[in-house]
């Protein structure tokens, strides 16, 4: 196997599916200043989709993808014991100068 990788051909409808939200908390919010950018994704997603995904539906170049996946927390619903959903998350990293302005929607 060659080092060149192949570049996923992610269709615009599918990178509405792979970015599901912005996660905004205190800890995603201290990322945004140094070049990450926190994002709920699906779980199925791969890391170059996740890639691909953000720099087609935002415009900026992305150097690296991190993910964790999110065990949901056993909670009680009405007395009953349940489970919350797993969900992914992706950090992403950006180039140097660019940002993503979360408080504004996508178009």
């Amino acid at each position: 196997m060659s080092g060149t990788q192949k570049k996923p051909v992610v269709s615009r409808e599918r990178m509405y599916q792979i970015v599901v939200s912005p996660v905004i908390t205190e800890k995603a919010t201290v990322l945004t200043e140094v070049g990450q950018v926190t994002f709920k994704v699906s779980l199925d997603a791969t890391k170059p989709e996740i890639k691909a995904a953000v720099e087609g539906l935002f415009g900026v170049t992305v150097t690296g993808v991190n993910t964790v996946v999110v065990k949901g927390k056993a909670k009680r619903f009405r007395g009953r014991p349940g489970q919350r959903s797993d969900w992914k998350k992706a950090i992403v990293s950006l180039a140097e100068g660019q940002s993503i302005d979360l408080t504004t929607g996508l178009a």
